[in-house]
């Protein structure tokens, strides 16, 4: 269930990305570039239906999207993510998930939640850094408690560690990142990563 973004300008945004001289406005401007690209090939295989519109000259039948779609960013690293696909999907809805990592356990701890109706949408989880999984099940399992029954992952980078435990816990989710990193170190960061996402985010 992983599908790796494979494309030349995403391979160069990601250069940049991991690249440590890159400074935060840069970063997330590249964020938002990189995150375009996850969107289009998350959200490929979207549901369409026929409508009968009027163009200026005819009537004709075209294609809409036929069910609602929901994104919840995983705080605060997710939120760099959402607005390209709040760009491309205006009526999408917009969940949170607010985890803050423990740096000497790496467990994360939930501290805040807010979500819209899930039932009968397909809902994209965002996290940049798809590490050890602990994130993505603990928020996959919330959104599941919710009603969610069609899941995805959207990650930036990922490791396998991470990979595994998803797809451990919950095996029918896709996951959609921009690249599989080597491994993770022994204070639980991506290698070679980019690392700490959210803080080369915000510049903190």
């Amino acid at each position: 269930m992983l599908h790796l973004l494979n494309h030349p300008l995403a391979a160069h945004i990601l250069t940049r990305l991991r690249d440590q001289a890159t400074p935060p406005e840069t970063f997330r401007n590249l964020t938002r570039q990189i995150s375009l690209l996850l969107a289009l090939e998350a959200t490929r295989d979207l549901a369409t239906e026929s409508r009968d519109i009027c163009t200026p000259l005819e009537k004709t039948s075209a294609r809409v999207l036929a069910r609602p779609l929901a994104i919840v960013p995983i705080l605060r690293a997710g939120l760099g993510m959402v607005e390209p696909f709040t760009d491309l999907f205006p009526d999408v809805s917009v969940g949170y998930v607010g985890l803050e990592r423990d740096h000497l356990t790496a467990v994360a701890r939930n501290y805040y939640r807010k979500l819209p109706p899930l039932a009968g949408r397909r809902v994209l989880v965002l996290d940049p850094m798809l590490a050890t999984g602990g994130s993505a099940v603990q928020t996959l399992d919330v959104l599941r408690a919710e009603g969610a029954t069609e899941l995805a992952l959207v990650c930036i980078v990922s490791a396998p560690e991470g990979v595994r435990a998803v797809e451990a816990a919950h095996p029918a989710v896709p996951i959609f990142t921009a690249a599989l990193d080597r491994e993770l170190n022994a204070s639980k960061y991506i290698l070679p990563g980019l690392g700490d996402f959210g803080d080369r985010l915000y510049g903190t």
